[in-house]
């Protein structure tokens, strides 16, 4: 039987927290400033304090996830395809983690919309009426866009466990 290894703590509230703004930016397609720049605060006196992020990573690796997650988000939220939330998304992500994270998160985000498009509507088809309702920013027939936090905790979750 295959046993994964004990699961960090901190990476466990990582992924709550992503939980949290998924089911938010799902059912309201926006995501808090409670919850983006609560973590981005949190993450950076953890930072400050301990000398590492969330995941473990210097001073130095959590800015260049910074870096990385403006250099991927800011682009398209000046192109009106991103919302500002996903960006302060991305950038409390970053301080919680590190280049990796950032980099694993956004390319399996990317690859789970793109999935999305192309087998979302028969999915869509097999879900209750009731999560239909309470999903609906994530209907694909609707031709409006998609949510990111969603694909983002899709990208972020196998990502925690390969880089554990």
């Amino acid at each position: 039987m295959l046993q994964l290894p004990p699961f960090p703590l901190p990476l466990t509230g990582l992924l709550l927290w992503a939980l949290l703004c998924a089911i938010q930016d799902a059912r309201q397609k926006r995501i808090s400033n409670w919850l983006t720049f609560g973590m981005a605060a949190l993450s950076s006196i953890l930072l400050l304090h301990q000398g590492h992020s969330i995941s473990g990573a210097g001073p130095g690796a959590t800015l260049l996830a910074l870096a990385i997650a403006l250099a991927f988000s800011l682009p398209g939220y000046f192109r009106g395809e991103m919302g500002a939330g996903d960006v302060k998304l991305l950038g409390a992500l970053a301080l919680a983690s590190s280049p990796m994270h950032v980099l694993g998160s956004i390319s399996l985000a990317g690859l789970g919309m793109v999935s999305w498009a192309f087998i979302g509507s028969r999915l869509w088809q097999r879900l209750s009426p009731g999560l239909q309702q309470h999903l609906a920013r994530l209907d694909p027939t609707s031709g409006s866009k998609l949510p990111y936090a969603p694909f983002l905790l899709l990208g972020l979750l196998p990502t925690l466990l390969l880089l554990a």
